[in-house]
């Protein structure tokens, strides 16, 4: 969050143009064409979540601008997608112990949610940050990680509807002040691995006050001091056990964070397609972290060499949110990463060798980004054409900036680019309807279909305002598969498995991957947009640390379970349908 100088490059990389002919066209037959569009659904739909964080005129510690996150889980494995909403408090507490507390919405299947958050046995209060989603002992049921301000917690999911609080055993509550975490299993021994990022190193009682150090003004008006000036706090990287423990393996696994860098965003991913799950951190006002994975249980930090650590000037940016995921259709894990107001969101093109190249300013993202702070993101293919499309979730840190003569608003739309298939996106976020055109201080997102409609939707959690759910309503008639996969000889939820479809001469790849967005978890069931392909001829599993199965001729427009060693054992259509079993 650190606030840069505006800057306004319009520089065009060596080698781009080569690169953007290279882009892989989308799926065979030209797709049905029409707007993205959603509608706001969250009263209709009842979900009727405030988040509560730091003051709402004016803050006072940095504490109180990181905002919360938000995830989609399927948490009684109904076959329905629930929502876990992270919350925080204020600097004045609640007296009782009444305060706002985190929030677990189940779905009804009508389209509508219940709030079963006490029911459930998670509510849990403070300045809360993080939803990290992951079957962390394999029995099948989703568990959750929630990080803090403070002692983090681990819910262990009971099969019953309710969670047990075993943090304590686990071994896991790090301490300090941890925002974003993810699930991956980063030495293929079948069990999920837990990444932690943390920010700064926090005491209120000591903490710098708005307007009393160089850091503390921005435009020349008193602010909350920080990032800058503020001392980071360290990541830590656990390992699973196998026994319901993890161990802390830091230093061990390669001297990871020894910098000390103010972490936010968090994705797992396999780059460099050698089998091995790596580690991307997005950092604020300090280099970003690649962790190639040495297969060996270390990890060696590439950043630099990749080109992802700095801008095109050589200078870090205030990475708030990241994803990995392939959006030129060429088979390798390419990277997008919001900044800070001033600051254009960055997209990085894998180039197959190790590195990535900074496609932001070609691809069209770079311009309408600059005037926006990021934080959620995702690729996601909301139209269904084939190509993944762009989401931005924004929100200044400042609300002082409401009342000064600036361009700046606390509170600021949410961005939409639609992928054309050629490298470059369109903002369609003005005709992707009313549903976004109000502001909010935006913060987290999580992407997910959850009337199983066959399109992907939005879920996004705010500061000191309502949550909202954006229904997808995009009119094109184009086909899809979701699928869910079910590890048995690697980790239950085939974190880290990469699909593949083959279709002539283009590829459509997922992996299942930990992380990503801000702060949230999206599904972990793999979408994919079909295009005018009514039947998949070919889609190959790759397992984490196991061989790759195929299928042949899958039927479009459902979604199908895949359990290891066992192939489809269920089909479901659009909302609902007939399950069959195999």
């Amino acid at each position: 969050m650190a606030p840069p100088g505006v800057r306004f490059p319009a520089v065009f990389l060596p080698g781009l143009a080569a690169a953007l002919l290279a882009f892989r066209s989308p799926v065979a037959g030209p797709p049905a064409s029409a707007p993205i569009a959603f509608a706001d659904c969250s009263a209709a739909a009842r979900l009727d979540f405030r988040s509560t964080y730091g003051g709402k005129d004016t803050s006072t510690y940095i504490l109180e601008t990181t905002g919360t996150g938000v995830a989609f889980l399927d948490y009684d494995r109904d076959g329905r997608l629930d929502v876990f909403f992270a919350n925080g408090t204020t600097l004045e507490g609640s007296p009782g112990g009444k305060g706002p507390r985190c929030a677990l919405f189940h779905n009804n299947g009508n389209r509508t949610f219940t709030d079963v958050t006490v029911a459930a046995g998670v509510a849990r209060s403070g300045w809360g940050q993080g939803v990290a989603v992951g079957d962390y002992d394999n029995d099948g049921w989703p568990d959750v990680y929630l990080t803090f301000f403070g002692r983090n917690v681990l819910l262990r999911n009971k099969g019953d509807g309710t969670f047990a609080d075993v943090t304590d055993a686990a071994g896991v509550a790090a301490g300090g002040w941890s925002t974003s975490a993810a699930f991956a299993d980063y030495d293929n021994d079948g069990r999920l691995d837990l990444y932690v990022a943390r920010y700064v190193d926090l005491d209120l009682k000591t903490a710098p006050r708005p307007g009393t150090q160089k850091n503390c003004f921005y435009h020349g008006f008193p602010v909350m001091c920080g990032p800058r000036g503020l001392p980071g706090a360290r990541d830590v990287l656990y390992h699973n056990n196998g026994d319901g423990t993890f161990t802390d393996v830091t230093v061990r696994a390669g001297d990871l964070d020894r910098e000390r860098y103010r972490g936010l965003g968090v994705v797992w991913g396999d780059y460099d397609d050698d089998g091995w799950p790596d580690l991307f951190v997005a950092n604020d006002a300090h280099p970003n972290l690649l962790y190639h994975n040495n297969r060996n249980g270390t990890f060696t930090e590439v950043a630099f060499t990749a080109g992802v650590a700095f801008d095109e000037d050589g200078r870090e940016r205030a990475g708030m949110g990241v994803d990995f995921a392939d959006y030129d259709n060429d088979g390798r894990l390419d990277l997008v990463v919001t900044n800070f107001y001033g600051e254009p969101h960055s997209l990085y093109r894998n180039q197959g060798d190790g590195t990535f190249l900074e496609t932001t300013w070609p691809s069209g993202i770079g311009e309408a980004t600059m005037r926006y702070l990021g934080w959620g993101t995702g690729f996601v293919d909301f139209d269904n054409d084939g190509s993944r499309d762009l989401f931005f979730v924004n929100g200044h840190v400042y609300p002082e900036v409401d009342r000064q003569q600036l361009d700046e608003t606390y509170a600021e739309q949410s961005l939409v680019f639609r992928n054309r298939g050629d490298g470059t996106f369109a903002d369609v976020t003005r005709s992707a309807g009313e549903a976004l055109g109000p502001r909010w201080a935006g913060r987290g997102a999580a992407f997910g279909d959850y009337d199983d409609d066959g399109r992907v939707d939005v879920v996004i959690s705010t500061v000191n305002d309502r949550a909202v759910l954006l229904h997808n309503e995009s009119g094109a008639a184009n086909h899809w598969l979701t699928v869910k996969l079910v590890g048995t000889r690697g980790n239950r939820d085939a974190i880290g498995a990469r699909l593949t479809i083959v279709t002539g001469a283009t590829k459509l790849m997922h992996e299942v991957h930990g992380g990503g967005s801000y702060l949230s978890q999206s599904d972990l069931r793999a979408h994919f947009g079909l295009g005018s392909l009514a039947v998949v001829p070919s889609l190959e599993v790759r397992w984490p640390g196991g061989a790759p199965e195929r299928f042949a001729d899958v039927a479009a427009d459902q979604a199908i379970v895949i359990e290891e060693g066992k192939g489809i054992v269920s089909r479901r259509g659009p909302a609902g349908g007939a399950t069959t079993p195999r």
